[in-house]
């Protein structure tokens, strides 16, 4: 146990004498906090003052077959140590309901509302507790989450009982934009509350299409699980395969090889890369800045068909395997590699020049969409909207994961800003520092195997978190096996589920054309956030 462990454990135990008791978890980084509802908020308070830790995730699970209980998990992060701290507290089916800790973190307010949808718990104080998930449309005391739910129950349809806020008063009228878009993505409701040209206010609406993939995972074994994993979002395939595996390598107590961990770092940078180039040419769209779209998918095409030259297809599916990877990178394919990334570093540089040097650009850039530090601390905002409004994160340098402990990068901060040019201006950044993560790894990387067998049996009940910054922020996963080599459950919290609901508090004081324009400066995931 390192001094840094106790440390965290000693300060509780002494503030907390008779109201807490600490699990000795397997896992160095994993601290486990047990508490009562009454203590609940108390504790929480204590953590994220005292040690200024932030709420990763909310974790709801039916232990009713283990000990009649609802476990409810909060996920702090310690932002100068790797070091989570996991308060759960058990919530009885006699009395299903707990104290809201979101009117003193507000970064709950979401978690608090889909553990009522999923599990029937009524977070007591909350400030709106309505529906989240469920839009009003299922039958009274259906719980899709409840261990008692069948994986094969039909629902009934039902009419929604969506409600939309109004804004009332002179010369205010409503602009309905969806569920259904006319551009090739998901579902999502956004009315505006608007004032000739200006947005007053936004009101959005998510979760059309929401597939049950927590609860699928819970009907599979582990070895089948990270296909589904893998296509939880399609551009971030990488991502998620890198957190289901690191979960299963975790409870099996297993550790990957170091030519993995730098071969995994490398395909992970790769995902980012793609993903921010081609977000540079997105943003350039919301703007109608053509020349910005055109080079941006052209750049990004580059990096798909080398993804598809080392995987076998443009997204990076079937890289990643449990106990390291399923592909080596031998020498020729490296040079490519380094070959393509240095001719899209000159061409990536001639395109951000020349949009840097558009006024044009930079007058719909500069101001539009603003983040407020305090606003994106409070609603726990992660990834690029976080380090562009001010806020040093990034799970690769607080909690290293794979080879990002044994390479050196910098995140790109942008203090006052907050706006659309400072997420554009982060991407742009962060695809300089991915190169050299790249470059760095094929310098450090020795010859080697690329895969440890995992066990045929990894013991049941078994907890774990896993972590990753994916191209849009900090992924975070929680994992409890059962026997027979079965998942109990499997909790998945993406970027794009912290950070939506900051989309309503950048846009009042904007024009309508802004939105698409703010919004592609997100770049939020529908798939990733509706599971």
């Amino acid at each position: 146990m390192s001094n840094n462990r106790q440390f965290y454990i000693d300060t509780l135990s002494s503030q907390f004498k008779e109201v807490i008791s600490i699990t000795k978890s397997f896992l160095e980084n994993e601290i486990y906090i047990s508490t009562k509802k009454e203590n609940l908020v108390e504790v929480c308070m204590y953590i994220r003052d005292t040690f200024h830790a932030v709420l990763s995730s909310m974790i709801c699970n039916d232990e009713r077959s283990i000990d009649k209980y609802f476990k409810i998990y909060y996920v702090f992060s310690m932002p100068r140590a790797d070091i989570f701290l996991i308060v759960n507290v058990p919530i009885s089916e006699q009395q299903p309901e707990f104290p809201s800790i979101t009117p003193k973190i507000p970064a709950a307010h979401w978690y608090e509302r889909e553990i009522k949808d999923m599990f029937g718990l009524e977070p007591v104080g909350h400030p709106d507790p309505y529906t989240l998930v469920l839009h009003g449309n299922m039958p009274e005391k259906t719980y899709p989450l409840r261990k008692d739910f069948d994986i094969n129950t039909r629902i009934p349809l039902q009419e929604s009982k969506l409600p939309f806020f109004r804004v009332e008063g002179e010369g205010v009228f409503e602009i309905p934009v969806g569920p259904i878009h006319a551009g090739i993505i998901e579902p999502g409701h956004f009315r505006f509350s608007a004032v000739g040209d200006s947005i007053f206010y936004l009101d959005a609406k998510l979760f059309y299409t929401h597939k049950g993939t927590e609860k699928i995972f819970e009907a599979m074994p582990y070895t089948k699980a990270l296909f589904l994993a893998e296509r939880i979002c399609g551009v971030c395939a990488a991502s998620h395969a890198t957190g289901y595996c690191q979960a299963i390598e975790k409870v099996a107590g297993i550790e990957i090889p170091p030519r993995a961990k730098f071969i995994r770092t490398i395909v992970l940078e790769l995902e980012r890369l793609y993903n921010h180039i081609g977000d540079v040419g997105n943003i350039c769209a919301g703007a109608a800045f053509l020349l910005g779209i055109a080079h941006g998918f052209r750049i990004r095409e580059y990096i798909q068909q080398l993804n598809e030259t080392i995987t076998g297809n443009r997204y990076l599916r079937g890289m990643l395997t449990m106990g390291g990877v399923r592909f080596d990178i031998n020498d020729d394919l490296k040079k490519h590699i380094l070959s393509l990334l240095n001719h899209i570093k000159k061409d990536f540089k001639e395109l951000t020049n020349i949009m840097f040097a558009s006024s044009s650009l930079l007058d719909r850039l500069e101001t539009t969409g603003r983040l407020s530090t305090e606003i994106a601390r409070g609603l726990g905002v992660v990834g690029v909207a976080a380090r562009a409004s001010g806020i040093a994160t990034d799970t690769r340098i607080i909690h290293p994961y794979a080879a990002y402990g044994e390479v050196d990068f910098d995140i790109p901060i942008f203090h006052y800003e907050g706006d659309v040019l400072a997420r554009v201006r982060v991407r742009v950044d962060e695809v300089y520092q991915s190169m050299y993560i790249i470059e760095q790894c094929f310098d450090k990387m020795s010859e080697g195997p690329i895969k440890t067998s995992v066990k045929e049996e990894i013991p049941p009940y078994r907890q774990a978190l896993s972590y990753v910054e994916s191209p849009r922020g900090e992924n975070i996963y929680w994992i409890m096996t059962a026997p027979n080599n079965m998942l109990y459950r499997y909790k998945v919290r993406s970027p794009s589920f912290c950070n939506w609901p900051a989309i309503p508090f950048t846009i009042p004081g904007n024009i309508v054309p802004d939105f698409p324009l703010i919004n592609k400066s997100f770049e939020l995931c529908y798939s990733c956030t509706d599971l």
